[in-house]
C-alpha cells in the first residue's frame, strides 16, 4: 500500500471570520507532524497558512515552503522552515507544490486557494495525475462551492465522474486518512480526456 509522505495544503493567507478555521488548521498541522507527513505549502507566515505551518513545526514535523519573490514580503515568509524555496512566479510555485506532494488538502481560503484547487482539479480531469484532493469543509465553508459544482453538472459542463475527483471531509485531521485511503497504487498513463 502506498505511503503518504507529504501533503500539500492550499489555504488562506487570512485568518477568516471564524476561530474554527485556525483551530482546524492547527489540528491538521499537529496530526501531520504526529504521523510523519511533511507539509508542502505556500511559505507564508500569515493567516491559516501560517497556523498550519507553525503547528507542524511545533510538533516536530517538516515543512517545505514555496513562495514567489513578489509575495515574500506580503505573505511574510515564515522563518524556521525545513526548506524555503523562493521562486520567480505563481506558476512555478504551484508546479513545485504539486511535484513535492503525494496528495492535496484544501482548507478555507479565498481566490488564491480556489485558483490552486481548480488548476489541480483541471489537471486531474485531463488525466495528468491521480493524486487525492481532499476538501476540508470546516463549518460548512465550502458548501457554496459544492453547490456550484453540482450546478456545473446540471448545466452539462462537467460529468458525474468529475465530482468524484475530490473528496470532502468535515474536519482537517480526517483529511490525512482520506488522502491515505485514496493514494493511487500507480500513476495512470497521461491521456487527455475527450469532451
Amino acid at each position: 500500500m502506498p505511503e503518504l509522505r507529504s501533503l500539500c495544503v492550499f489555504c488562506g493567507a487570512s485568518p477568516g471570520a471564524l476561530p474554527a478555521y485556525a483551530d482546524e488548521a492547527a489540528a491538521l498541522g499537529r496530526a501531520m507532524a504526529e504521523n510523519g507527513v511533511r507539509l508542502v505549502y505556500g511559505g507564508g507566515g500569515i493567516g491559516i497558512m501560517g497556523v498550519v505551518a507553525r503547528a507542524v513545526l511545533a510538533h516536530g514535523g517538516e515543512v517545505v515552503g514555496i513562495i514567489p519573490e513578489h509575495l515574500q514580503t506580503a505573505e511574510i515568509a515564515l522563518d524556521g522552515l525545513t526548506e524555503l524555496h523562493v521562486v520567480p512566479d505563481m506558476h512555478t510555485r504551484k508546479r513545485m507544490m504539486f511535484e513535492r506532494s503525494d496528495a492535496i488538502a484544501v482548507l478555507p481560503g479565498g481566490f488564491g486557494t480556489l485558483d490552486e484547487t481548480f488548476e489541480i482539479l483541471t489537471w486531474k480531469q485531463l488525466n495528468l495525475h491521480a493524486k487525492p484532493v481532499i476538501v476540508v469543509n470546516t463549518a460548512g465553508y465550502w458548501d457554496g462551492l459544492l453547490t456550484f459544482c453540482r450546478s456545473m453538472l446540471e448545466a452539462g459542463f462537467i460529468r458525474e465522474k468529475h465530482l468524484g475527483m475530490f473528496s470532502v471531509v468535515d474536519s482537517a485531521p480526517q483529511a490525512l486518512q482520506a488522502a491515505r485511503d485514496l493514494l493511487p497504487v500507480s500513476a495512470p498513463a497521461a491521456r487527455p480526456e475527450r469532451f
